[in-house]
């Protein structure tokens, strides 16, 4: 990574020779690998590295950002001094500015983090070629006379990243993940072809769950899958499976916005610190998670990655305002971007759901939209309908709706 950190701090004089008042340089590469079977065969077999550069200008008060994949010497000093010249013909946006210096640097250590499983550096064809029949061959011996085709996947990746700003922020960290899962299509009774999927990834390869759980997950989501269609509109009670809940939650991030409260496009516009959910309603952002998928030192523009609320106990809590929309707004910046939105776990439902005569279970969303003006959404689902906590039915073919801010 020294190498990167060099590259990148390289960039960043150079743009200030060439007449930059501020630069911002990140430098990446990675891998990637992808290993899919079919039908007892390799369906697809695929490797990729890549690295580049990207490097953000402030020229006159005029901004650009711009990339490259070409690191070469030669090829950069024509890079940048195109960049330099191309951002001056921008309109001027005073707003971008890069954050104060001490805002910026490492919220966690890279050991805490935690991130690059040491494994990751003896991962071979050959371990990737014998996992991936493994897995077929345990979900060949259990799937059902009705399958119609299957498959499974393994993959992994690594990355490495340096970031250099002109403030004096300069850092970088590495990580890398694991991931495999299988898909199956069944027949039914019908002349349908009911299908379901599971896929896991984690950043170490011993969090992964074992083969067979996987395959047993593929098999019972598709079976579950026959016979699915829609039952009678109305309002039901729905428990959202924690796989699935993210596509609700997910209906806040564009509220929740810089960019959305400047354009008058949020419906939680002036409501910091107002109750508007449940008190058991609490969702964190915790960028510092041990071998979160999501973890990160610092975000976007820099900023040290920082352990935050964005509900807690129904009362809203935070905004994701970035530096540029912290200017823009007269807001104090907290982070661009989401990292990972955890949310606490509560009492066991057994019982109460006993005491419901009809209510749905969400395990997943098929499209569907939500408007950030309103908090109006509406999703396709899939899922089953339970009476006294017992599922009767396969659902599909419907749409939950409603409104984030009443949902709740």
């Amino acid at each position: 990574m020294s190498k990167l950190l060099d590259l990148a701090d390289d960039v960043v004089r150079q743009s200030l020779a060439l007449g930059a008042d501020q630069a911002s340089v990140t430098v990446s590469q990675g891998s990637h690998t992808t290993l899919i079977r079919r039908a007892g065969k390799v369906e697809q077999a695929t490797q990729s590295t890549t690295r580049g550069l990207v490097v953000s200008l402030l020229a006159d008060d005029r901004y650009s950002s711009h990339s490259t994949s070409d690191l070469r010497p030669e090829a950069l000093a024509t890079f940048l001094k195109r960049a330099v010249e191309a951002t001056r013909y921008l309109e001027p946006d005073p707003d971008r500015r890069q954050p104060p210096a001490e805002l910026c640097g490492r919220g966690t250590s890279e050991e805490a983090l935690d991130q690059l499983d040491p494994a990751w550096a003896d991962r071979t064809a050959e371990d990737r070629a014998k996992m991936a029949l493994n897995l077929e061959a345990g979900l060949d011996a259990i799937a059902p006379e009705s399958r119609i085709s299957s498959a499974v996947y393994v993959g992994d990746g690594s990355s490495e990243t340096a970031r250099v700003m002109s403030n004096g922020f300069s850092d970088a960290h590495r990580g890398a993940w694991f991931a495999f899962g299988g898909e199956m299509t069944l027949s039914d009774a019908e002349g349908r072809r009911p299908e379901a999927a599971a896929y896991y990834s984690a950043r170490y390869l011993d969090d992964l769950p074992d083969l067979e759980t996987v395959n047993a997950e593929v098999v019972r989501r598709a079976r579950a899958r026959i016979g699915s269609r829609s039952i009678e509109s109305g309002t039901y009670p729905m428990l959202l499976q924690n796989r699935a809940v993210g596509r609700i939650l997910g209906a806040l991030m564009g509220p929740l916005s810089g960019g959305s409260l400047h354009e008058g496009r949020s419906c939680l516009d002036d409501k910091q610190g107002e109750r508007l959910g449940s008190p058991l309603f609490t969702v964190i952002d915790d960028p510092t998670l041990p071998r979160g998928l999501g973890s990160r030192p610092w975000d976007g523009d820099g900023l040290a990655a920082r352990h935050r609320d964005v509900f807690r106990d129904g009362v809203f809590e935070s905004y994701y305002i970035s530096v540029y929309y912290g200017r823009k707004l007269d807001m104090p910046p907290t982070s661009g971007s989401r990292s990972n939105w955890v949310v606490p776990t509560g009492e066991p439902l057994a019982e109460r759901l006993r005491a419901l005569p009809r209510a749905i279970l969400v395990d997943g969303f098929l499209g569907g939209n939500s408007n950030s003006v309103t908090g109006d959404f509406s999703f396709g689902i899939r899922g089953v309908l339970l009476e006294h906590g017992e599922p009767t039915r396969s659902l599909s073919e419907m749409n939950v709706g409603g409104n984030v801010l009443t949902l709740f």
